[in-house]
């Protein structure tokens, strides 16, 4: 029977690493779009943020002051080991939150009381899915920011709305950009889920955001060519690091779709921040580890 090693203190490291290190693909893009800027505030505001990366690193310290909200995607072949994860991940997130490698953010919904721990129904939340044949866990744990939740939207779509050449969609994310400005702290990532009903498009925008490496091509040909026109595109708008002027707003669109009925076209259009703060491991029976998002292309 597998056991996968996992251990309370090995989860503990990776709350605290998704908290104070930036994922390898976010820091490549960032520093590609420095190299490429020629606006003198972006580049001192992409070089500002390159900075505090390495600072955080250096020093073991939070990268933002906030850390986020925490969702964890845990698919699996077998149970085993799965219970152990889910089981350590809430504690483990309390004695970070204790060790000051995440800010107690969360509170409750209506009373807004912050228990000071980062606790409460639903958090963090852990998606799981379950594929039969894999044979490892694989466990991605994503600290994604709220400030650039400010700038999210929802909206149902008619097949009419759609337009000609999904004119009607891409415009959709297009407003959407100019609208949230500066506030999702771009350069940022944006996810957008297509299909379902509108708790499906919802979870496809953060999963697409969170799962997917923001260097990766979609296996899908449409999709890929439809998230390389809308980032460049949006990167059009000027709108830049920060809000600043530049040529880098975003630096990945990535898109999960799902079908839908034929009366409706739901879509959900998602920031992400720049502060990648996620740690991707498969996990193996006999106890080895891979990471994802870990090395540079």
């Amino acid at each position: 029977m597998a056991n996968y090693h996992i251990t309370y203190e090995e989860v503990l490291g990776w709350i605290r690493q998704s908290c104070t290190h930036v994922s390898a693909d976010s820091l490549e893009l960032l520093t590609k779009a420095r190299d490429a800027e020629t606006n003198p505030g972006a580049v001192a505001m992409l070089s500002s943020m390159l900075e505090n990366v390495q600072l955080a690193d250096q020093q073991d310290k939070p990268v933002c002051q906030s850390p986020g909200f925490p969702t964890v995607y845990i698919s699996f072949g077998s149970e085993e080991g799965v219970d152990l994860l889910s089981e350590y991940i809430p504690k483990a997130l309390v004695e970070a939150t204790g060790k000051g490698y995440a800010r107690p953010s969360i509170v409750h919904s209506l009373t807004r009381h912050n228990p000071g721990n980062n606790a409460g129904d639903g958090v963090p939340n852990i998606e799981y899915k379950y594929k039969p044949g894999q044979k490892y866990i694989e466990m991605i744990l994503s600290f994604k920011g709220c400030g650039a939740e400010l700038g999210n939207i929802y909206k149902t779509m008619t097949t009419a709305q759609l337009g000609d050449n999904l004119k009607g969609l891409k415009d959709l994310v297009y407003e959407t950009v100019i609208n949230a400005g500066g506030m999702p702290c771009p350069p940022s990532a944006i996810g957008i889920g297509i299909g379902g009903q509108m708790d499906v498009a919802a979870k496809l925008s953060r999963e697409a955001i969170s799962t997917r490496d923001w260097r990766d091509k979609n296996p899908d040909p449409q999709l890929n060519q439809l998230e390389e026109e809308l980032l460049a595109n949006i990167n059009r708008l000027g709108i830049g690091p920060a809000g600043i002027g530049g040529k880098t707003t975003c630096l990945a669109v990535k898109i999960g779709l799902a079908a839908t009925h034929t009366a409706i076209c739901p879509v959900a259009i998602n920031f992400h921040c720049w502060v990648a703060r996620r740690i991707g491991i498969r996990l193996y029976p006999d106890g080895r580890r891979e990471f994802l998002f870990a090395k540079e292309r």
